[in-house]
């Protein structure tokens, strides 16, 4: 299987060169990297450069987007710049993050997940991120949903769900429109993966209504998104994060912003997490 990677970097200096080095040193490697710097006002493009010149499979593309760092859209018209570099005969394409630090049997294994399921859409490990000198699990993480710093797709699946969504929460639409044409997420848990910069480190202020707004815009509906947004704000320790979601829902709904999904994508979504929330319960 021919595995591509696209990694959206922003001032990203003090980690870049980990992770492409971890990645270099992979058991199955890449055919090719691409890192976009996104803007970077530190050496994050020199630092690329560098790898490139030594390792042929790393490009650097240049992309340039608004400065301020929001959660969704930045990353992934990022990640857009760079898929538009590649040639289109990948058999698996990964949107990674540059501040990881992966095993060295990490894409081996994601390649084996792939080939021994031929349902398996999308393919991930678990973040771990250091507390106290010791890694331990982000508390973010979930056995059912893989993290937007680590996304592996299927080429088939990745064009079943129309790309990546250029907002909020589209680490959740991908999910979900993946099963809703029948793929299935798989995540590995023997594979950690270093996060060397928490979750959320550098987003502005203006992103907190956002993710009330995604689930919006997911068509979760208001009694869905309530039980969502508390579930977010109890692991992230923030009772405010749930008045801001439940703000951000409002907001999107008083504006009538456009849905990431279809109605009857949408349908298939909120049963979707009933089931699961039924499951959990009973």
């Amino acid at each position: 299987m021919k595995i591509c990677i696209i990694i959206p970097a922003y001032n990203e200096a003090e980690f870049i060169g980990e992770t492409l080095q971890s990645l270099i040193n992979q058991s199955f490697p890449a055919n090719k990297i691409v890192v976009v710097d996104d803007g970077s006002t530190d050496t994050t493009p020199d630092i690329v450069s560098n790898f490139s010149t030594k390792y042929p499979e790393i490009s650097l593309v240049k992309n340039t987007s608004e400065g301020v760092h929001l959660p969704g859209s930045k990353v992934i018209n990022a990640f857009n710049s760079g898929l538009e570099n590649l040639d289109k005969s990948f058999d698996i394409i990964c949107k990674f993050d540059a501040d990881l630090i992966f095993p060295k049997e990490y894409l081996e294994k994601i390649k084996l997940h792939f080939e021994q399921n031929p349902k398996a859409g999308m393919v991930g490990g678990f973040c771990e991120i250091q507390k106290n000198e010791e890694w331990v699990l982000e508390n973010l993480t979930g056995k059912d949903h893989i993290r937007g710093a680590l996304k592996a797709y299927r080429k088939a699946c990745f064009k079943d769900i129309g790309g990546l969504k250029l907002a909020m929460g589209w680490d959740t639409v991908d999910e979900l429109l993946a099963q809703y044409h029948g793929w299935e997420i798989k995540t590995d848990e023997s594979l950690r993966v270093k996060h060397l910069k928490p979750t959320g480190k550098n987003y502005s202020n203006t992103s907190k209504y956002k993710q009330g707004a995604a689930f919006y815009r997911l068509r979760y509906g208001f009694v869905i998104s309530v039980i969502a947004s508390a579930k977010l704000a109890f692991k992230k320790k923030d009772l405010g994060f749930f008045r801001d979601c439940i703000v951000g829902f409002l907001q999107a709904k008083n504006e009538k912003r456009p849905f990431f999904v279809n109605q009857d994508e949408g349908r298939f979504i909120r049963n979707l997490r009933w089931k699961k929330m039924q499951k959990k319960l009973f």
